[in-house]
C-alpha cells in the first residue's frame, strides 16, 4: 500500500505519515490535467489584480467574502449588511456576534499575508499566530492533555459518532508540524509543484490537528497565503471557501477518503478544481467591479461637481458601505463636502442612504450586488 491508513479511528492517529507522500500517488494523468487547468486559471487571475490601481477593493471586498465563506464551513453564518455594517466599525471591538468572528478571520488572513513576506518561511510560529487570531484563543500548539475526537456533524444516523481521532502525545505534534513545514519550504528536497504542495499541506495540517479550535479556518487561511508565498497571487484574494462550502461533503468526503483507504486523488483532484473555479469566479467578480467602478466615475465627471472625482469613487469601491468618517479621517473631503457628495450619489441611485442606530451609511449597490452574488 502507497498510504498507511488510519487502522482505529478511536484511538490518536499517532503513526499519521510524515511527507512527502510516494510520487506515485499525484503522478497521475488526470491529475496533471487539471493541474494545468488550475494554474492557468489562477495565472489569469493574478495578471488580471495586477492591472487594478486600487488594490484595497480586492484585499478589503473579497477578502472579506472568503472570510464570511470560510467561517460558514463552520457554522459561523452571518448576512452581507452585517459583515460590512461591522467593517465599516473602525475598532473590531465594537463588533458582536458571526460578524465579528468573520472579521477576525480576514484579519488573519492578512496578517499571514503580511507575516510571510520577503524571506520569512513557514513556520509553526505562523500556524500558531493565524490560529490565536481566528480563536481569540492565547494558547498554542495543543499538550497532551487535550482529549480533541473529531465526531460526525449533522442530524444524521452516524451524527456525534468518533470520526476520527488525531494524533496526541508529548512532543508528537511539535515534530509533525516540523516536518510539514520542511515539506512546505524545501522546494530542492520536496520538488513538487506548489499547487499540489498547497492540497497535500492543507490535508496533513487538518490531520495533525494542532489546535484546540480553530483549525478548519486555520488550514483555509493557509491555503491563499501559501499561494501568495508562492507568487502566485500577490494578495491573499482567492475566493476558495466559495467552492469547499458549496462541494461541503465532497471536502469533508476527500479528507476522510485518505485517512481512511489512503485514497489521494480524488483530494487532489477536488483541491485543483476548486483553485481552477475560484480563480475563474474571482477573475469575474474584479472585471464586473472595474467596469461598474468606471461607469461610475463617467457618471460623476460628467453629472456632477465633484471635486476629485477618482478619489471618492475609489473610497465608495473600498468597501460596500460608507460613513461620512471615512472621508474625512482619510483626508479625502471636509465633513460637509463629504456628506453633500455622498447624498449627491445618493440622488443618482448610485448609493442607498441607510440609518442603524444614531448613524448613516451609504451602501455601493452595484459593488454589493457583484460580492453577494
Amino acid at each position: 500500500m502507497a498510504y498507511k491508513i488510519n487502522p482505529d479511528r478511536m484511538k490518536p492517529w499517532n503513526d499519521l505519515p510524515e511527507l512527502p507522500i510516494a510520487p506515485e500517488l499525484y503522478r497521475d494523468i488526470d491529475i496533471y490535467e487539471q493541474l494545468g487547468n488550475a494554474k492557468a486559471a489562477l495565472a489569469r487571475l493574478h495578471g488580471r489584480s495586477i492591472a487594478i490601481p486600487n488594490q484595497g477593493l480586492l484585499i478589503n471586498s473579497i477578502s472579506l467574502q472568503e472570510a464570511k465563506a470560510s467561517s460558514a464551513i463552520e457554522n459561523i453564518f452571518t448576512t452581507d449588511d452585517e459583515l460590512y455594517k461591522a467593517y465599516s466599525e473602525e475598532n473590531i471591538n465594537h463588533t458582536n456576534g458571526p460578524a465579528k468572528e468573520v472579521l477576525y478571520y480576514r484579519e488573519a488572513l492578512w496578517e499571514g499575508h503580511q507575516y510571510l513576506q520577503g524571506d520569512q518561511p513557514i513556520d509553526t510560529n505562523y500556524f500558531v499566530r493565524m490560529y490565536r487570531i481566528v480563536s481569540q484563543f492565547a494558547d498554542g500548539i495543543r499538550t497532551p492533555i487535550a482529549q480533541i475526537i473529531i465526531k460526525e456533524g449533522g442530524t444524521g444516523p452516524n451524527a456525534g459518532r468518533t470520526f476520527y481521532t488525531p494524533p496526541r502525545g508529548k512532543g508528537i505534534i511539535e515534530a509533525k508540524m516540523d516536518n510539514l513545514v520542511d515539506f512546505l519550504n524545501d522546494d530542492k528536497k520536496y520538488p513538487v509543484d506548489p499547487l499540489l504542495k498547497m492540497a497535500i499541506g492543507h490535508y496533513q495540517f487538518e490531520a495533525i490537528h494542532p489546535f484546540r479550535d480553530g483549525n478548519g479556518r486555520t488550514g483555509r487561511i493557509f491555503n491563499i497565503n501559501y499561494l501568495a508565498k508562492k507568487g502566485l497571487l500577490d494578495h491573499p484574494i482567492l475566493f476558495l471557501s466559495k467552492y469547499i462550502i458549496d462541494n461541503k461533503e465532497d471536502y469533508y468526503a476527500g479528507l476522510a477518503g485518505i485517512t481512511q483507504r489512503g485514497s489521494w486523488k480524488p483530494w487532489l483532484l477536488f483541491m485543483l478544481k476548486a483553485v481552477e473555479v475560484t480563480s475563474n469566479i474571482t477573475y469575474d467578480k474584479i472585471n464586473d467591479i472595474i467596469a461598474a467602478k468606471n461607469a461610475i466615475l463617467t457618471a460623476i465627471e460628467e453629472d456632477t461637481d465633484v471635486q476629485r472625482p477618482d478619489q471618492l469613487v475609489n473610497a465608495i469601491f473600498t468597501q460596500p458601505f460608507t460613513k461620512v468618517k471615512h472621508l474625512v479621517t482619510s483626508r479625502a473631503y471636509a465633513e460637509n463636502t463629504a456628506r453633500r457628495y455622498l447624498d449627491n450619489l445618493t440622488r443618482m441611485g448610485i448609493l442607498e442612504k441607510r440609518e442603524v442606530g444614531k448613524g448613516f451609511y451609504y451602501l455601493n449597490l452595484e459593488l454589493y450586488r457583484i460580492l453577494s452574488a
